[in-house]
């Protein structure tokens, strides 16, 4: 079981995989795997029923059980250290039990250094998690994930939403998803723009720690709300969502318009986009042909985060979706 603060599984590439194998069969030292016990105590952190929990060393339990299930080989350029002419390079472990089964045997009986964690505070687990991870390129999702309180609970319920899963493209392995639903969030509980940096979101998860409020749980339901909106907007998988970027605005534009221009917003983002391209290209070519607005929507574009950034792009976006309206009216 892995518990909601851990990060998510499948981050190592096959080479991190093999070169913690490579560690283990060349004796080198593996750091400790931590994991919560709850045979010791009946806890509501328990809510899957499982016996275990993982604190940290999720990538390492997963290198080592796709080596034992053949899911991963040893790399070209392995070399055992104890006999460096003997060649195991690309070679698995039912290839070491049926070619070198002493060497396969060493790793079959490998002891991993596991500490286990007896407690009912979530609060202190957390803390363990982070301060383990603290010399580790965490991602600021990641750790506000690892936070207490009610927020990273929610950020994880609108993350966990069917428009996250199904249509944004840009990849949600290290917390993109639980990062832009921090974005979505704040911006809903302040009721406008705001600056959605790091450090802003990271006060917002500690406010919430200090002084809780209803607010934020209703801020959450209309943010789910939007999202249902923009879940029958968008296709999956879209190309308009390639990134977090847009995002922000995309969900303000649709909270602010989607009843009213639901039916063409997707189309006039696609024509905005077409002529965006259109003017970058333009503006290397023939310069006094480039439209300013499309110019300016750029120049904010490279600030994704800040609140004028953020207004700017929402008005420049609101100006013309009105306008295409108009035009894709029927006469």
């Amino acid at each position: 079981m892995s518990a909601v603060y851990q990060r998510r599984g499948r981050l190592w590439g096959q080479a991190e995989k093999a070169f913690l194998i490579d560690s283990i069969l060349n004796d080198f030292d593996i750091p400790k795997i931590y994991i919560a016990d709850f045979t010791y105590v009946n806890t509501p952190l328990n809510a899957s029923n499982k016996p275990y929990a993982i604190i940290d060393g999720k990538q390492r339990f997963e290198a080592i059980f796709d080596f034992f299930d053949d899911r991963l080989v040893l790399e070209q350029k392995f070399v055992y250290f104890e006999q460096p002419d003997l060649d195991l390079a690309g070679l698995s472990l039912r290839d070491l039990r049926t070619r070198h089964p002493k060497i396969a045997t060493k790793f079959e009986n490998f002891n991993l250094t596991v500490e286990t964690v007896i407690t009912d505070d979530e609060a202190k687990i957390n803390e363990l998690f982070v301060r383990l991870n603290t010399s580790k390129p965490l991602t600021g999702s990641e750790i506000r994930n690892a936070m207490g309180g009610k927020v990273p609970e929610l950020i994880r319920n609108i993350a966990s939403h069917s428009f996250f899963r199904e249509c944004v493209r840009f990849q949600t392995k290290r917390g993109q998803d639980l990062n832009a639903a921090a974005k979505l969030l704040l911006i809903e509980f302040r009721g406008e723009f705001v600056d959605t940096k790091k450090t802003h979101l990271n006060r917002f998860v500690e406010e919430g720690l200090k002084s809780w409020t209803d607010d934020v749980d209703s801020a959450a339901l209309r943010v789910v709300r939007v999202l249902d909106t923009m879940t029958t907007i968008f296709i999956p998988r879209d190309p308009l969502l390639g990134s977090q970027g847009p995002l922000t605005v995309l969900y303000w534009l649709v909270r602010t318009f989607g009843k009213t221009y639901e039916g063409v917003i997707r189309e006039f983002l696609v024509e905005f986009e077409r002529r965006r391209v259109e003017n970058r290209g333009l503006a290397k070519v023939a310069s006094d042909l480039v439209e300013p607005e499309f110019v300016l929507y750029e120049n904010l574009n490279r600030s994704i985060n800040d609140e004028a950034s953020l207004i700017g792009r929402f008005r420049i976006l609101s100006e013309h979706l009105e306008e295409f309206s108009k035009l894709a009216a029927p006469a």
